[in-house]
């Protein structure tokens, strides 16, 4: 917020910002207290065992009845990461960096096949069953150092999009799982704008499967769009809330197809093997504060627990400065700071899955893997514009997973919606906790005091739609190195971004049919939320070293035993959440490593 320069102060902040967002953080902190959460109605606060929604899957049975059985033998027993005294000496086949959607698939497939593997992770470990019904609490999952934002549509960081502890993003997500369609590979094929990826549907295709079945998504079979699948979710889709419910019932009514959204939270017991026993979601709507059940399907009781189990070291709060080389050119040991002091670790490979920003920005601090010029260029956010509506009827935003109802057939809606853009967008409803809701609505509409109460007062009659669409990669749309340094002295990263014409035209198109929905659906008032989700880019991958960072396989082209497996390297946004696909291209990476491939 400000500089220091000939010892004179000098803001950069503008004072009307600053004092805008003092007021929102005031605002969280009000609507924090029990009693004022109680004066607005809610009552999430009586959810220890979650909520009825009436829930549909109990008269489904998928598993075997052998897994059953399992169920019944091991349904006390608590799914969570085992730390056995190290048995890994300070020499390893390789290192992860990141224990997120891209680093945790990579360290459960290497130890699998039986190579020495360590993962280093930034943030602390958690117990997950410990994680409480409090929404303050969660900001300890978030990656709160600060990042420098501009540009016209400045990205708010934190707890839109990153996170920190063993598990990454996954401890926070929304556990959001739809499938990339075909198409979206083919952006600059079908418009003649962004960039094809090097890789096809058909490419992950197997891997969806994999995951699908692995996590335990929960969803509708058959799913109503994209390429025919394989075979259906191993689960029942997940009950609908208030919010899905009401956006069911006006879709219908503008012909729009709708369905329960894809979750990786549990709609049953799940069992599996080299895991155990994972337990239903309880509809407890704090699927972003971390899963206190274990029904999320986030890195911590899935892939983590299974690379332990095979002999993979995980280490927590380790932060990864830099890397040593050897004479051929190739890392040899990776660098890193844990409780004050310098460690290193000797290895053979190395995956960085550090996430959009901070791969990059490791990379930048150490002028590596950069001959193409692009690490750090090709930034991306998901255009995701928020529209909430007040409605007569009680709603309970709070309660079931948060986006529980999706459409698709805004996914290429040139024909059908009159759309003038290239790309699509997917519908969502949305619900949201007070003060997640009360932050958007103070920053958003830029109220506070008597108005803002009034607003709260509707609380539990409030229901959200958004979007989640493309973004187009743009050259004035990148991260650098900040001359600014931060508690460790490196240098902060700073992202400009700013929306193109697709972008803009894309979210004035969305809003105009969410508002037709809502309106239909009953809303007495309406406001919306700008905002974009997700980090895109950065590592692009491509064939061609002059223009990418890495090649399909992940492989960088200019260090050859480093491998990047994140969002980073998406050569487009996808008009999809990026959870599953990164997992995908993960365990494909992998695979192409121990095949020899790459």
């Amino acid at each position: 917020m400000r500089r220091i320069k000939n010892e004179e102060i000098k803001f950069e902040f503008p004072a009307d910002k600053f004092l805008e967002e003092i007021c929102a953080e005031f605002v969280e902190l009000f609507y924090s207290h029990p009693l004022v959460l109680e004066e607005i109605g809610y009552i999430g606060f009586a959810d220890a065992r979650g909520w009825d929604l009436g829930v549909q899957s109990s008269k489904f049975k998928v598993q075997s009845p052998e897994n059953e059985l399992r169920i019944t033998i091991y349904e006390s027993s608590e799914n969570k990461i085992q730390k056995p005294k190290s048995k890994i000496q300070n020499q390893v086949d390789a290192v992860v960096i990141g224990t997120g959607a891209g680093g945790a698939p990579i360290l459960a497939r290497l130890a699998q096949a039986g190579l020495k593997v360590v993962a280093l992770e930034a943030g602390k470990s958690f117990e997950y069953a410990k994680f409480a019904t409090d929404e303050r609490e969660q900001s300890k999952l978030f990656w709160t150092d600060e990042r420098l934002s501009a540009g016209e549509n400045a990205v708010a960081f934190g707890n839109n999009n990153s996170g920190c502890g063993v598990g990454g993003s996954t401890l926070h997500f929304t556990a959001y799982t739809p499938r990339p369609q075909a198409d979206d590979f083919r952006i600059f094929t079908e418009f003649g704008v962004g960039r094809d990826w090097a890789i096809s549907y058909e490419d992950l295709e197997p891997y969806f499967d994999e995951l699908e079945w692995f996590l335990g998504v929960s969803g509708a079979s058959p799913y109503p769009w994209g390429k025919q699948r394989r075979k259906g979710y191993p689960l029942p889709p997940l009950p609908l809330n208030g919010a899905a419910r009401l956006m069911q019932r006006a879709c219908e009514k503008f012909n729009i197809q709708t369905a329960p959204a894809p979750n990786a939270a549990l709609s049953q017991d799940y069992f599996q093997e080299k895991i155990g026993v994972r337990h239903a979601c309880t509809n407890r709507g704090f699927c972003q504060a971390g899963c206190s059940v274990g029904a999320k399907g986030s890195m911590d009781v899935t892939f983590l627990p299974l690379a332990v189990k095979h002999g993979a070291e995980i280490r927590s709060e380790c932060f990864v400065t830099e890397f040593e080389f050897d004479s051929q050119g190739k890392i040899k040991a990776v660098v890193y700071s844990q409780n004050g002091k310098t460690e290193k670790i000797n290895c053979s490979n190395v995956f960085l899955c550090a996430g959009g920003i901070e791969t990059p920005r490791l990379l930048l601090i150490n002028n590596l893997a950069n001959s193409s010029a692009q690490v750090g260029r090709n930034f991306m956010a998901h255009t995701g514009v928020q529209v909430w509506g007040v409605f007569d009827e009680e709603i309970y935003p709070h309660k079931g997973i948060p986006g529980g109802l999706i459409s698709e057939d805004t996914h290429r809606p040139q024909a059908k919606f009159n759309a003038d853009f290239a790309g699509g967008y997917l519908l969502q409803s949305i619900g949201a906790m007070p003060v997640t809701y009360v932050s958007q609505l103070a920053r958003g509409e830029k109220i506070f005091g008597s108005e803002l109460n009034e607003w709260m007062q509707n609380y539990n009659h409030t229901a959200g739609i958004n979007i989640l669409g493309d973004c187009l990669p743009h050259a004035n749309n990148f991260m650098e190195l900040a001359d600014e340094k931060d508690v460790r002295g490196l240098p902060k990263p700073r992202v400009y971004f700013s929306h193109g014409e697709n972008e803009n035209r894309m979210t004035a198109h969305a809003e105009k049919l969410m508002r037709e929905i809502w309106t239909e659906a009953g809303a007495k008032k309406m406001w919306t939320f700008q905002r974009n989700a997700h980090i895109i880019g950065t590592c692009v991958m491509g064939d061609d070293a002059a223009d990418s960072v890495v090649n399909k396989n992940g492989q960088s082209f200019d260090i050859p035993n480093l491998y990047i497996a994140d969002n980073s390297i998406f050569p487009s946004a996808l008009s999809v959440n990026p959870a599953l696909t990164i997992m995908a291209l993960a365990l494909r990476t992998a695979d192409r490593f121990l095949e020899g491939g790459i």
